[in-house]
């Protein structure tokens, strides 16, 4: 015949109709959004942010953000997440990264694309024009005959990635027409109109 006080005991530690304890229990691990701009997420940070904390109210906490963190990437605090029971440690607290809109720079993945102004005659004649990055100011060589909407790839100049290769940067060509042509510019345009024999409706 089977006691069944003992079988209590046995299974959870406690006799039938009284107190069970199941020991020491880890606190759930909660999740935040952290907002940083393409910068920040290029160069890496280190700042302070407040959150609501797991037990009310707010809470400020110390955050490293990776060099070349991406879209989606989650952040984690160790141990900064919901209460333990009986004793048992803190969960961890994760920050899923998301990256603002900049003017300037639009980033999938690890590649970034950026938009490169070129004068009409630079776009014709060639062109090593400078480019701001996040990274600093490179130069980029525009081919002659260079059309607009064109993609000049930068390898490795994307994304920095500690793990493996960086992405790529793409300088995507925008041709700008001057909004006011001096007396020379438009004598040598109209010059350049009578010699040509090109037409943009029939050009590729």
């Amino acid at each position: 015949m089977v006691d069944v006080e003992d079988l209590f005991e046995s299974l959870f530690g406690g006799r039938a109709g009284g107190p069970r304890s199941f020991g020491p229990v880890r606190g759930a691990d909660t999740e935040a959004e952290l907002t940083i701009s393409v910068e920040d997420a290029f160069h890496g940070d280190r700042r302070k942010i407040t959150l609501p904390a797991p037990s009310g109210g707010t809470r400020e906490y110390e955050v490293t953000i990776p060099r070349g963190v991406t879209e989606g990437s989650r952040i984690r605090l160790a141990g900064q997440g919901g209460s333990g029971t009986d004793g048992g440690p803190r969960g961890d607290l994760y920050l899923r990264v998301h990256i603002a809109p900049h003017p300037r720079y639009r980033v999938k993945g690890r590649d970034i694309t950026v938009d490169l102004p070129v004068a009409p005659w630079e776009a014709a004649l060639g062109a090593t024009v400078p480019l701001e990055t996040p990274d600093g100011v490179v130069q980029v060589h525009a081919p002659p005959g260079t059309p607009s909407g064109r993609r000049l790839r930068l390898r490795g100049k994307g994304m920095p990635n500690p793990r493996g290769a960086p992405g790529d940067l793409y300088a995507n060509v925008k041709i700008v027409v001057p909004p006011k042509l001096s007396d020379e510019e438009r004598h040598l345009l109209e010059q350049w109109a009578r010699v040509s024999t090109f037409d943009p409706r029939r050009a590729g």
